[in-house]
């Protein structure tokens, strides 16, 4: 199935895993490596998996400190026609290349790129040269958060029928 991917199993079950992810060539992400928790429903293919980041990454659509994806083909959208080589070949990548400041989860990183995207563009390659390495994935750091994986990628868009309104994010 991603035989192209290293995936690592959490608590030895085929539902909840980890996968290398490199940041799509072009992009100011290239050269980052990102672990992405998968965690699958028992309902997939009909339910969307939970995608989130693992170590940090600076973009409007990704929560920082939870490592949340707001992204609507995951989590508004979502169909059995997917799976998961559609996320990693084409949803994530997608993500990066074109981030959609108008809906954030990081509203400093969405302020930031419509505000001064020179800075946003520098910001971004530190915090590829600081979190996203190959030694950052393969040795968890304090700065990751390994406790609350129910903050993945689930309701955490502005666009969200099942939102509650004034409801702010944690």
């Amino acid at each position: 199935m991603m035989s192209d991917y290293t995936v690592e199993t959490i608590n030895d079950g085929l539902s909840e895993f980890n996968v290398e992810f490199h940041g799509p060539k072009e992009s100011l992400y290239e050269g980052g490596v990102w672990k992405i928790r998968v965690e699958l429903p028992d309902a997939y293919p009909y339910k969307s998996p939970s995608i989130g980041f693992v170590n940090k990454i600076f973009h409007p659509n990704v929560d920082e400190l939870s490592g949340s994806v707001c992204l609507d083909v995951i989590n508004q959208s979502w169909s059995p026609m997917f799976d998961l080589l559609n996320v990693f070949e084409v949803f994530l990548p997608q993500l990066l290349l074109y981030p959609n400041p108008s809906d954030p989860l990081n509203g400093d990183a969405a302020s930031l790129m419509m505000k001064d995207r020179k800075l946003y563009d520098q910001k971004v390659k530190e915090y590829c040269e600081r979190y996203a390495k190959k030694e950052n994935i393969t040795n968890p750091t304090a700065d990751e958060e390994s406790g609350d994986e129910d903050d993945i990628s689930e309701d955490e868009c502005g666009s969200s029928e099942d939102d509650i309104p004034g409801h702010a994010d944690p």
